[in-house]
């Protein structure tokens, strides 16, 4: 019998953020703030897109030009104050709210990973929620990829964790929770994503074997995603693999339902788990 020390990953895509009017959703914040609490971990994208729309409003709607990665760890410096002000809010103020700021190093390294792991064990005991990010604003790319060449190169299998659906999964392992909850904008994985009717309610086997075999069917349908540089549905079910395999049912939702039921099966959503 499977033993976990958190009982909700949750993890919610930029897009499901803002508004098609291109502004913060607030209604989503308020609707997620109200029922997180100790116990769930949160792992939020979302920072760059609002930096980018926060700058654009500040500077008569321009954006920044030059090199690309430069003005997206601008962008993401400047969203994670907003980012954060908005969890702050609507969070119910008994709890703290605490920040923690990730890169790939920090979980390809036996003592930073371990760190994290008690840093994350303590917010559950210390009433805290834990709002977890990946560090943008000095993850310089090509200094990223180099270090994972050499660890690649060392006989490891690192992990990137620039995809926040990664970046969950592997805090999902790392804590051992019960369930691995992804909020994007659309109700889950369909199989034909231009028709709703055709939305997947269930991923599943019989054991390690069947259920990955029945993940990897389903990902044939994969296509396109809600952003440029997101890797879509696709990801998704790759990354729900290991956390899965380990005993953890993982649910894929619209941000527009709450965490509770989403949980619970009160509303639309894919469901993947060995049975």
């Amino acid at each position: 019998m499977a033993r976990f020390d958190y009982e909700i990953v949750g993890k919610i895509g930029s897009m499901a953020l803002i508004r098609k009017d291109n502004d913060i959703d607030y209604n989503i914040f308020s609707r997620i703030g109200s029922e997180l609490r100790p116990g769930i971990i949160w792992v939020s994208s979302g920072a760059t897109e609002i930096g980018r729309l926060d700058y654009m409003k500040r500077n008569d709607n321009r954006e920044l030009i030059g090199d690309i990665e430069e003005a997206k760890a601008d962008y993401s410096a400047q969203g994670q104050a907003i980012l954060m002000k908005n969890y702050r809010e609507f969070i119910s103020h008994k709890y703290s709210v605490r920040q923690l700021l990730v890169e790939h190093q920090h979980f390809n390294d036996s003592e930073k990973r371990e760190y994290v792991r008690r840093f994350l064990m303590r917010c559950a005991a210390q009433n805290a929620v834990p709002i977890v990010n990946y560090n943008d604003p000095v993850s310089f790319e090509e200094n990223r990829q180099l270090e994972l060449r050499s660890f690649k190169e060392s006989g490891l299998d690192p992990v990137e964790c620039i995809d926040n659906d990664e970046t969950a999964a592997v805090i999902t392992q790392l804590v051992r929770a019960r369930y691995m909850l992804v909020l994007t904008s659309v109700d889950g994985i369909y199989a034909d994503p231009s028709d709703p009717s055709t939305l997947i309610s269930e991923i599943s086997g019989k054991d390690a074997d069947e259920v990955t075999a029945n993940i990897r069917e389903n990902q044939k349908a994969c296509i396109g995603a809600s952003r440029a540089g997101a890797n879509g549905a696709r990801a998704k079910l790759e990354f729900a693999i290991e956390p899965v395999l380990s005993g953890t049912i993982v649910l894929i939702a619209n941000a527009k339902y709450g965490i509770n039921d989403v949980i619970k099966g009160n509303c639309p959503r894919t469901m993947i788990g060995v049975r």
